[in-house]
């Protein structure tokens, strides 16, 4: 472990779509003193006085990964956490190379919901975590996926502020079904209180999918609070919705013509599971990677064998790396964010752009654009280094070598 406060990095960099094939990364303690070109590096006055920190020939740097939507890792379920396994899975997590992350709940027992937010809350005021993601529990039933459909309901104002007194503020975002009663009135809760809209889990139609979104948009401008994303997301897009079809095209087409509209942020679980190669290549192309946000969805069983596990109340299997519920259902993913990342470029994604769907473009949805998922001077010293077949080498998160 490099215990220098100042060293500097000789590598390829990408960050924020661009690629400088010779360049240097100098870190002062936990923040990013200089990004650019290796020559304009030696150029500075003080370059002497930060020591090489050697790294392979040919290796990449990119920003620490962030993860919107992760229920867990090595036995932890974040829906039903314990201290223990939940500081060992967090720790895997960032030396996986996701290096911030929300931590996400799913549909339970109110009581259960509240008490998984209060643990969860720990962690991200201690910085372990960047807030809490809730999956539930306004879903649709007739899309539930590995939601439990004994405690859906409709959106219910007393509960959200039950959770985010629970969750000490800490909620980040919200995934809620348009079509149940109420959901406007939600969508106006949630951005009051600084949480991110994420429409999901919906047998909504393409008109309500629309309006929904349109609307949430609507309040996100209005909010106008400093770094707050203005745009809503969609959950996993295309799992947790009908399929699309030529007659009735559901909440899928709504989704891709809204993001093209620049009205929504559409989470995509590329893991080569959930999705195909050839649909995640249509969707960046259709409307541009700038609004396509990755996502592992992983749950207990990532970093593990197959076996049984659990996401939430659910029973869950996984075999030959796939997590599903005893109905063949998927329920999560077992990838790391950095393997979804791999996956997004063998389909066919140049690796520019998948590194700002994993980078960049989560931090501007949860108001950390300005601190991190960039390799920018003064952000935080959170960088991935890839060796030339984007396999991980080292982690560095907060200018320590984890």
């Amino acid at each position: 472990m490099n215990t220098a406060s100042r060293y500097a990095i000789f590598a390829t960099l990408i960050s924020d779509g661009q690629k400088i094939s010779d360049g240097a990364l100098a870190i002062e303690d936990d923040r990013i003193r200089f990004a650019g070109s290796r020559d304009d590096w030696l150029t500075q006055s003080d370059a002497d006085q930060f020591p090489e920190h050697p790294v392979p020939l040919g290796s990449i740097l990119i920003p620490g990964l962030i993860d919107l939507h992760n229920h867990g890792a090595l036995g932890a379920d974040f829906a039903n956490p314990e201290h223990g396994q939940v500081s060992d899975a967090l720790d895997y997590l960032h030396r996986a190379g996701t290096t911030t992350l929300l931590a996400s709940l799913v549909t339970a027992e109110p009581a259960e919901m509240l008490r998984a937010a209060e643990i969860l809350a720990e962690f991200a005021e201690a910085g372990k975590i960047a807030g809490i993601h809730a999956e539930g529990p306004f879903l649709s039933e007739a899309r539930c996926g590995a939601q439990d459909p004994r405690f859906l309901r409709d959106p219910d104002p007393e509960f959200i502020d039950e959770l985010i007194s629970a969750s000490r503020g800490q909620l980040r975002t919200m995934t809620y079904a348009p079509e149940r009663p109420g959901s406007e009135e939600l969508i106006e809760q949630l951005v009051a209180l600084g949480v991110v809209p994420s429409l999901g889990h919906t047998n909504a139609s393409a008109q309500v999918t629309a309006t929904s979104l349109q609307f949430a948009r609507e309040q996100l401008q209005n909010a106008g609070v400093d770094g707050f994303t203005e745009k809503p997301t969609v959950t996993h897009l295309f799992n947790g919705m009908p399929s699309l079809h030529h007659r009735k095209p559901g909440p899928v087409a709504a989704c891709l013509e809204e993001a093209a509209r620049g009205n929504a942020y559409l989470e995509l679980i590329a893991d080569d599971v959930h999705l195909s190669p050839e649909t995640v290549r249509l969707v960046f192309n259709l409307i541009g990677g700038h609004r396509v946000v990755l996502v592992s969805d992983s749950m207990s069983a990532t970093g593990l064998s197959d076996g049984q596990y659990t996401l939430g109340p659910a029973k869950v299997t996984v075999s030959d790396g796939q997590a599903r519920l005893a109905d063949g259902s998927l329920a999560g993913g077992t990838a790391t964010l950095l393997e979804v990342l791999r996956c997004t470029v063998s389909a066919g994604i140049a690796l520019t752009r998948a590194v700002e769907s994993a980078t960049s473009i989560p931090a501007s949805l949860i108001g950390l654009a300005d601190e991190v998922g960039s390799l920018h001077y003064g952000f935080c010293a959170d960088v991935v280094v890839l060796d030339a077949q984007l396999e991980l080498h080292q982690v560095i998160r907060n200018g320590q070598v984890l």
